[in-house]
């Protein structure tokens, strides 16, 4: 898994210098996520969502489809790298789950294995992501430590996710000025009625 994910790294480094230089380009993206960390491989979905310039909310849902399965929310900070194509993010959030605990036993060294522990945790993740005609491809790390619920208390997931970029960022961009202009207008309308009426009651 190490040597595809290097691969994936240098793929988007490699594709981004070539990208086109404008700002983080999707304000709504969904697609698959494979995760994989010492416990096995996780199958998701994620959606990511621009909040405002370079701040982005993103959901996880994965599963092993057999004793692991979790939910994250992660708030992200999206920054360029190389072009604006090509950014790199960082962030924490917090999950929840069902997952299997192993707890090891020094005493008579055993480990002690249990499933359907419902688990409560916080997320931290870094990553590089390429968004290109109409796709966003990320490859990300990250680490979840266990609050309650399983042992062991720490780990370490690296995550490779295809999206399909859903809302444009321009669009998103477009909408968010043309509220921004109704309100204006909206204001001074007010404004000037309340003039007009100042006037009238005199």
């Amino acid at each position: 898994m190490l040597k595809y994910t290097l691969t994936a790294v240098l793929t988007l480094l490699l594709l981004g210098c070539y990208g086109l230089t404008y700002g983080q380009s999707y304000g709504t993206s969904a697609g698959l996520r494979l995760g994989n960390n010492d416990q096995g491989r996780m199958l998701g979905f994620t959606v990511q969502q621009r909040l405002k310039k370079g701040v982005t909310l993103e959901g996880i849902v994965q599963s092993d489809f057999s004793y692991n399965t979790t939910i994250h929310a992660l708030l992200e900070r999206h920054r360029p790298l190389l072009s604006k194509r090509l950014n790199y993010y960082y962030g924490a959030g917090a999950s929840v789950g069902r997952e299997e605990s192993r707890e090891k036993v020094s005493e008579n060294m055993q480990i002690i294995r249990t499933y359907g522990n419902n688990t409560l945790g916080v997320d931290f993740i870094a990553g590089v992501e390429l968004t290109l005609l109409g796709v966003n491809f990320s490859v990300d790390y990250k680490p979840n430590v266990n609050i309650v619920g399983r042992q062991p208390w720490y780990s370490g997931q690296v995550g490779i996710s295809v999206r399909s970029v859903l809302v444009k960022g321009n669009k998103q961009n477009k909408k968010r000025r043309q509220k921004t202009r109704m309100k204006r207008k909206r204001n001074s309308d007010g404004f000037f009625h309340n003039l007009i009426d100042s006037f009238k009651n005199k």
